[in-house]
């Protein structure tokens, strides 16, 4: 499609989430700048820590992104030699959206396939080697259901990402979510703590790792830096000794981590 064209069909959306670069200099337009920092330092944290584990590249895999959103992991997966994607979003306008970008970018069709679906209605039909679960763990009310589905489709890579319960023992929080709009399911949601992640995954024989933070801008990463998200590989048959472990924090943190967040309800009450 020429330039004029993509420009229109990329302004028929209201809002865009993630920025994305085209040919002719068109870019997808957001409404804060600061995200684009955010997903930058996001792919040096655990997308190259998936890298480190494949060789570099993610040529012969094929990866299953699970609330692909517009597809920018979707897409970095293609650009990585993924040699198939399957993105499923339960937004319909996500999936159009997804389905714009990779036409634009000129991905062979046969590479790729976006669906519209409830992830825990989704029936696997076709194997993975690699699932990207990115935002999701901490925003479903079922992530027992959310790793065995992960498993049905044969995955030995995962990588998750995911908020946190600061809570210092092996739990999943109860939580509602502030915008319910991001909900899989319901808006209440189970919200684990790192060893509850490490506990879950190891029920379904992962080997997992919390990684490292290691970013070099925190704007727009507040949640990483005080400790209320984090990323894991999880693997059944690679290796994770390469990778750098984030370390424990302290046992008081969970009392630091409750008075952010009550701050910042004061805050959003008062704007």
């Amino acid at each position: 499609m020429d330039v004029n064209e993509l420009q229109d069909r990329i302004a028929a959306f209201p809002i865009w989430n993630y920025q994305f670069e085209f040919d002719g200099g068109v870019k997808t337009p957001i409404a804060d700048w600061q995200r684009v920092n955010r997903q930058e330092q996001r792919y040096g944290y655990f997308f190259k820590a998936l890298l480190s584990l494949t060789g570099g590249s993610l040529k012969g895999k094929r990866v299953l992104d699970l609330g692909c959103s517009s597809g920018l992991w979707t897409l970095h997966a293609i650009e990585a030699g993924a040699d198939f994607v399957l993105g499923i979003d339960g937004s319909e306008t996500a999936i159009d959206q997804a389905e714009l970008v990779f036409e634009a970018k000129g991905v062979d069709s046969s590479r790729y396939r976006f669906e519209r679906a409830n992830i825990f209605e989704y029936e696997p039909n076709e194997p993975f080697d690699v699932v990207l679960c990115l935002g999701l763990l901490s925003v479903v009310s079922k992530p027992l259901a959310l790793f065995e589905l992960m498993t049905r489709v044969g995955a030995t890579l995962i990588v998750l990402d995911t908020g946190l319960s600061r809570a210092p023992t092996k739990l999943f929080e109860v939580d509602r979510l502030i915008e319910p709009r991001n909900a899989v399911d319901y808006d209440m949601v189970l919200v684990p703590t790192r060893q509850a992640v490490l506990e879950l995954a190891g029920q379904f024989g992962f080997q997992t790792v919390p990684l490292a933070l290691n970013m070099t801008d925190y704007t727009s990463m507040e949640d990483y830096r005080d400790g209320e998200r984090l990323a894991f590989i999880c693997s059944k048959d690679v290796p994770l000794s390469s990778l750098e472990l984030e370390p424990r924090a302290p046992g008081n943190a969970w009392l630091a981590s409750i008075d952010r967040t009550a701050r910042r309800a004061r805050q959003r009450l008062h704007r």
